[in-house]
């Protein structure tokens, strides 16, 4: 048994070798099962949309305890912080995004500043935001062992950094307390550095990895059961080669206490639980893999906080989707 998990592992690094080591090193967006913490990472238009001070801060372990066959810890893990507020004088609002991602021997941090312009349509609000962005990408290829000696495509490689510009492009409807929609584009211009080698026979380089995101929610309530909010969401995430589903479903408690499961086809099941007080709200959740290959679990933990800006404004109240 000890030997068979030793050769998925294995086989699991080559993959990610594999895909690191190609013309052009790129890395799938991340990925969290509280995806709705993340709005202000993947569409810059969700900037203000609910007229309050956000802050959230999340750490996410993927693959807990994953080892390649040298015993270094390669399992996946990001940090993402984000930040955003309204600003009427602007007519919408003001975001910002910082995330550290590291896989294996690869290491990314990404800041991003951005903006959306929010349309008032009569009952709802449509944002419409853009995002600039700076990523440092580096690679130790020193540390990858291919599987065949003096692959060209490593060879005089060791550890490669470079520093890469590009933006991000979405909008968000929003109609408040029942339902809301947003599409964007994360690294529209899939930025690409020069060659990471002066060696002729290789032609790798970094790049941005271009991402779409299609999200959606709609929480309501049953008027038997007034006490208790529903949170259906979805998000599909693309960078064309492949797609990713998330299905999630809350249910949240007098705005105090949240049990959810968020399924994500192929891959995992994850379980939520999250508890507000005041302004603050904690959540944690924990994956389990359905991919069958003996791969451990996930966490993911979040902590948000939702300062209430006193503005005057209509007598609409545009809740944060955030914290339902």
């Amino acid at each position: 048994m000890l030997q068979l998990k030793s050769k998925i592992r294995h086989i699991l690094l080559l993959f990610v070798v594999f895909w690191m080591a190609g013309d052009a090193v790129a890395q799938q967006a991340p990925i969290f099962t509280n995806f709705s913490n993340s709005y202000a990472y993947a569409n810059a238009a969700f900037n203000g949309m609910s007229e309050g001070i956000n802050l959230m801060g999340l750490y996410r372990m993927q693959w807990a305890g994953f080892v390649d066959n040298d015993g270094n810890d390669v399992a996946p893990k990001t940090f993402l912080l984000t930040g955003d507020m309204p600003l009427r004088f602007l007519h919408g609002g003001l975001g910002f995004s910082v995330m550290q991602d590291k896989l294996g021997f690869e290491n990314n941090v990404n800041v991003g500043l951005g903006y959306s312009f929010h349309m008032d349509l009569g009952g709802s609000v449509l944002g419409i935001g853009l995002a600039g962005t700076m990523l440092n990408r580096s690679v130790d290829f020193s540390q990858l062992h291919p599987t065949s000696e003096g692959d060209p495509l490593l060879q005089g490689l060791g550890e490669e950094s470079d520093l890469l510009f590009d933006f991000n492009a979405g909008i968000f409807w929003q109609i408040p307390e029942s339902f809301y929609i947003g599409v964007s584009v994360v690294n529209v211009l899939q930025s690409m550095t020069k060659s990471l080698s002066d060696n002729s026979e290789t032609s790798a380089s970094f790049t941005t990895d271009r991402t779409f995101y299609l999200i959606a929610g709609w929480p309501f309530r049953f008027e038997d059961i007034p006490s208790f909010t529903f949170v259906p969401s979805v998000s599909v995430m693309s960078d064309i080669a492949s797609t990713q589903l998330n299905a999630s479903m809350k249910v949240v408690y007098r705005d105090l206490f949240s049990l959810g499961v968020n399924y994500r086809p192929q891959e995992s099941v994850g379980l939520m639980v999250g508890l507000t007080i005041k302004d603050i709200t904690v959540g944690y959740a924990y994956d389990i893999n359905t991919m069958g290959l003996g791969v451990p679990g996930s966490h993911e933990i979040a902590l948000s906080y939702c300062f209430k800006l006193d503005l005057d404004r209509t007598p609409r109240d545009y809740r944060s989707v955030r914290y339902l």
